[in-house]
């Protein structure tokens, strides 16, 4: 088994040092899911939550947790973020969250678009609450990650 980048020789926590590496184009995309009732199911369809449009607010929420990853995961660095797209998709039995990052940078991006997928579930979750007390949320998980050298 290799070794944990995120750790110490001594087994401590470790932010790794990523400056030696070159500036590339890095894209990541994630996807999670969370089952609703069928009440809910209706309400969201026919927008009749209390607090609001849910999709649209969960889309907003995890573009916005996407932004904000290296403020919530304290090994996470900085990134230069040129783009994140999160969509929620009603689906029969819940609601489908995808989402998609890019930026240039020495680093990836896949921890934003995992963490963009979460927060947008964390908020529909939120805005279920009050209604549906069985919610469940799954399969949160990385698609896809690339990364490209920059043609110059």
């Amino acid at each position: 088994m290799s070794k944990l980048s995120h750790t110490s020789n001594t087994g401590k926590a470790n932010m790794v040092d990523v400056g030696h590496k070159p500036d590339q184009q890095r894209e990541a995309r994630a996807e999670g899911f969370i089952r609703l009732s069928p009440g809910i199911i209706e309400l969201i369809r026919e927008n009749q939550m209390k607090k609001g449009d849910v999709l649209s607010i969960a889309e907003f929420a995890g573009i916005q947790g996407g932004k904000k990853t290296s403020e919530l995961i304290p090994l996470c660095h900085p990134l230069q973020i040129t783009k994140i797209d999160v969509s929620a998709d009603l689906k029969e039995d819940g609601v489908q969250i995808t989402s998609y990052a890019k930026c240039v940078g020495k680093t990836g991006i896949e921890m934003e678009a995992l963490t963009a997928v979460s927060t947008a579930l964390l908020t529909v979750y939120d805005m279920c609450k009050a209604v549906d007390k069985n919610m469940e949320i799954t399969g949160i998980r990385l698609i896809e990650k690339t990364k490209s050298d920059i043609k110059g």
